[in-house]
């Protein structure tokens, strides 16, 4: 017995010993919010105080034993207490007071557990969400209370995903259908006429025959007429009789198009920030400028794609403008010597909100035009029978179909041993000669994939 009370007494000795090294076990900590304050009590009486930072927190003697302690600020300070023969230190935790707005979504929303930091930055929301749709309503009550501030939405909601990256897959589709008819008549006369009469009769909707140089030559006994004809277009059928000196044109016609394009532009970008994708090129149009001097200037036209994610728990967000131009001649106009394309262009541009791999349709259009244009000669084409050859008609059809569908999926980065092989040719593309005798890989380069097997190399 009397071998174990020296150990016990040099553990509890040494324990007190540790104890009283400890400052975080010696100091007391007086917490308090910016604003407010409170009293501290000591079991002595106050001679002298001292606090390291006055713009934290301020203190002052009220009664013998009794110290007043005002915060101003967040932060931690220290507060020396001096009495007689005692001295006392504690550690004063100034917080940050909650603020209007984290008060007022307390009010809105009592059941979420929602922080609110307010900095010179911006706005940071913390805490945990019931939902994806309460998350995005307490970011938009916090965004119509402030405008102008950088607002951070770091709420949590059940079943959300760690991913900050997202790849949206688009498919745009288009079909064109175009449909042309054309007919009508140009009957006319040689220059020399056809016995005694010289004419023609067109609509003008078409191109005709034109008589060019006609002279008139006079003899004791008649007078011939000498010309030329001279045609702009033999339209698609052409006929002229040599022996009454007469003919005509016949323009009849029938086209038929058809258009189909595809474009599936895949592109990642990180959440929040916008990225773009553009599969087409560039074209020049000339620019005069004030001092009439002429500069260049490249537009752009193809498969245009921009959009910005936003990921809100287990849904994605996305503003997404598509857009499909090519260029159109026929449209375009001519600048000193330049021809210049016009655009036709089709773009859509919405926000939709969409869970991992589901699809949406954002933009259809079905555009159908049609055009008939026909032209007479008055009284003749009312003439029976015979008064289809005073007519013409023209009739254009169009029919355009237009679909865009878009696709978000959550990704993240693969490892080395997860990325695909690349494509390759499973025979050689080089001829034996050209190959430097089989010293190339794969026939004719390096190829960056798994070995092929015998039978695929040879």
């Amino acid at each position: 017995m009397r071998a174990v009370l020296p150990f016990v007494l040099t553990v509890l000795f040494a324990a007190t010993a540790a104890h009283a090294q400890d400052p975080a076990a010696r100091i007391p900590q007086v917490s308090i919010t910016a604003g407010r304050s409170t009293v501290v009590t000591t079991a002595f009486d106050v001679t002298r105080i001292a606090i390291t930072n006055p713009a934290i927190a301020d203190a002052v003697v009220v009664k013998p034993r009794e110290v007043l302690v005002d915060g101003k600020s967040a932060g931690t300070i220290t507060l020396m207490v001096w009495g007689a023969n005692e001295r006392m230190q504690y550690d004063i935790v100034v917080e940050q007071p909650i603020s209007s707005l984290e008060q007022q979504l307390h009010q809105l929303f009592p059941t979420e557990e929602v922080q609110v930091a307010i900095n010179a930055d911006g706005i940071v929301l913390s805490g945990r969400a019931s939902s994806t749709q309460v998350m995005l309503r307490i970011a938009e009550v916090v965004r119509a209370a402030q405008p102008k501030a950088n607002v951070i939405n770091m709420l949590q909601v059940p079943g959300g995903s760690d991913a900050q990256q997202v790849m949206l897959q688009v498919r745009i589709a288009e079909v064109s259908r175009k449909t042309l008819s054309e007919l009508g008549t140009s009957i006319f006369t040689g220059p020399t006429g056809a016995g005694d009469w010289i004419g023609r009769g067109t609509t003008g909707q078409f191109a005709s025959v034109d008589f060019k140089d006609l002279e008139r030559t006079v003899t004791p006994s008649a007078f011939d007429l000498k010309g030329k004809m001279e045609f702009s277009d033999f339209l698609n059928l052409f006929l002229f009789n040599t022996k009454w000196n007469a003919g005509a044109l016949v323009r009849a016609l029938k086209q038929t198009g058809h258009f189909q394009s595809l474009a599936e532009p895949n592109l990642i970008a990180y959440n929040g920030k916008e990225a773009s994708f553009l599969a087409g090129g560039e074209f020049p149009v000339p620019i005069v400028t004030a001092l009439g001097q002429l500069t260049i200037q490249f537009k752009e036209f193809g498969v245009r794609l921009n959009f910005t994610p936003t990921i809100a728990g287990d849904l994605i967000r996305l503003k997404v403008r598509p857009e499909v131009s090519e260029l159109d001649f026929n449209n375009g106009i001519t600048l000193q010597g330049f021809r210049i394309p016009s655009l036709q262009t089709r773009r859509a541009e919405t926000e939709v909100e969409l869970r991992d791999g589901q699809s949406f349709a954002i933009a259809g259009l079905i555009d159908n035009t049609a055009q008939t244009d026909a032209a007479a000669i008055p009284l003749l084409s009312q003439v029976p029978i015979i008064g289809q050859l005073f007519k013409s008609k023209a009739e254009h059809k169009e029919r355009n179909e237009l679909l865009v569908l878009i696709t978000p999926r959550l990704v993240r980065a693969l490892n080395p041993d997860e990325v695909p092989p690349l494509p390759t040719l499973p025979g050689r593309f080089l001829p034996p000669s050209d190959d430097l005798d089989g010293r190339l890989d794969g026939g004719g380069g390096t190829v960056d994939a798994p070995p092929a097997t015998g039978k695929a190399r040879d």
